[in-house]
């Protein structure tokens, strides 16, 4: 899930947090599939009903869905070792997930926080950028469970369960990652005005989601937006590369419905860990 949206959505209460219900965009791909809106909603409602604390509820996914997921790793496979980080790939295979079937939060959730101390919450929307960063700071990362439609496989508009797991699992399943994901939240609770809180959810673009470094000489991606598409990693080198300078990223403005033009390239692993850690340690 990212920190910003912009699709219409409906208010809802779930666990005294206001989440907001995606109302598809008729551009949307599956806006038009009333089977797919309907499991949607249904997915939508497992997450509604749980309470943190809750035993994690698995989502009954389809053979089709199930097929989704194959069509994704069949395509994420050969990129993530062509462009993928060392940390990245090194956490993947510790997840060890299945490319035949989605995985239930529980048991990614499990694997994860055994690793790093994270832990994933299913919610049945979007919520607001403060309370999805201030999560990170408890340690906890708020998923959507339901799934692309099946005509897009290798694109959606919005976050799912691909992307929460692929994406952001993976990176949570690094210690040092992880950290760092915490650091943003506690510098978010600091944060007093709006501005200030678009300015962190800009840094947290690109670098968490949208990062790239070098490593033996080559860009690789370390974000969990390219990291969870295939399509975003074949053009993530088609973008313009500066120099990882999160005062200019805080106050650079990006669109979530294009791949990225512009992408912010730290030295190394190290370097952007210790940049990071710095620039959030001072709000």
């Amino acid at each position: 899930m990212t920190p910003t949206e912009t699709i219409e959505t409906q208010s809802v209460l779930q666990d005294h947090v206001e989440v907001r219900l995606v109302h598809l965009d008729p551009d949307h791909p599956g806006f038009r599939d009333p089977e797919y809106r309907a499991r949607r909603n249904a997915i939508a409602q497992i997450a509604t009903n749980y309470r943190t604390g809750d035993a994690i509820p698995d989502a009954p996914y389809t053979d089709l869905e199930h097929g989704v997921w194959q069509t994704i790793w069949q395509a994420l496979g050969p990129a993530h070792r062509e462009h993928a980080c060392a940390e990245y790939l090194y956490c993947l295979d510790q997840l060890d997930f299945d490319s035949d079937r989605i995985p239930q939060l529980s048991e990614v959730s499990t694997k994860v926080e055994a690793i790093s101390g994270f832990r994933l919450e299913p919610v049945a929307g979007l919520v607001e950028p403060r309370v999805f960063l201030e999560s990170l700071a408890n340690g906890v990362f708020l998923c959507t469970q339901y799934i692309r439609h099946h005509s897009t496989p290798l694109y959606t508009p919005e976050p799912d369960v691909a992307h929460e797991i692929i994406g952001h699992a993976v990176t949570l399943a690094s210690p040092r990652l992880a950290e760092i994901n915490r650091l943003f939240g506690e510098a978010v609770r600091r944060t007093t005005d709006a501005a200030q809180l678009d300015r962190l959810a800009r840094v947290y673009w690109f670098t968490i989601e949208f990062g790239v470094l070098l490593e033996d000489e080559r860009i690789k991606a370390y974000g969990t937006g390219l990291l969870s598409s295939a399509g975003e990693l074949a053009e993530m080198h088609k973008a313009e590369l500066r120099p990882l300078d999160l005062e200019t990223a805080a106050n650079h403005v990006y669109d979530p419905t294009h791949y990225q033009s512009i992408l912010f390239c730290a030295e190394s692993f190290d370097a952007m860990d210790q940049m990071l850690r710095e620039f959030l340690a001072r709000w």
